[in-house]
């Protein structure tokens, strides 16, 4: 299964080689994790939410689209006053979660934190494997920024916007 048959929304980056190293840095992540492109609709998106449907795929796609609808908003509302890079916005929204195909592995039929796992949140992971192939800084940023681990940093306008789409649909699913 081809990541972008997973991720449609990769193909609405326009530049091409940003595109090209969005599904590079998938396909890093899942050789690096020690999963299949089949696995990826198993993963789940939380560990923190037991048992959850939602896998990291879904979660992905939503984070991705929501922060697509705001930059929507944005050029609608706004027009040439949006502070908004689409194609930066769409990279790391389909990146911001990548690192999990590191920080998790499925032992005796669960899903657990690994050892990378224990020792580096995806978030920095994310950012690491982003980096190491080449993807913008401010998509890296993103990565680095969309969690806890950004509360310590100026969030570039994307990664503001990122971090609130991903809670967005993290919060309502967690149980009262």
């Amino acid at each position: 299964m081809a990541i972008t048959n997973l991720l449609p929304e990769i193909e609405l980056i326009e530049d091409g080689e940003l595109r090209e190293k969005v599904v590079e840095a998938w396909r890093k992540a899942v050789l690096l994790g020690g999963w299949s492109e089949e696995d990826l609709t198993t993963v789940p998106f939380t560990l923190l939410i037991p048992e959850t449907p939602i896998n990291l795929i879904m979660h992905t796609r939503a984070v991705t689209l929501c922060a697509l609808g705001v930059w929507d908003a944005y050029e609608k509302i706004y027009g040439g006053m949006n502070p908004l890079n689409k194609d930066i916005l769409l990279a790391g929204a389909l990146l911001h979660d990548v690192g999990k195909l590191m920080e998790y592995e499925k032992r005796e039929g669960r899903f657990v934190k690994s050892r990378k796992g224990r020792l580096l949140r995806h978030p920095i992971s994310g950012a690491a494997l982003a980096w190491s192939l080449g993807l913008p800084d401010e998509v890296c940023h993103i990565i680095a920024a969309h969690s806890k681990e950004g509360d310590h940093v100026k969030r570039i306008p994307e990664a503001f916007v990122v971090y609130h789409c991903d809670f967005a649909n993290f919060e309502p699913f967690r149980e009262g």
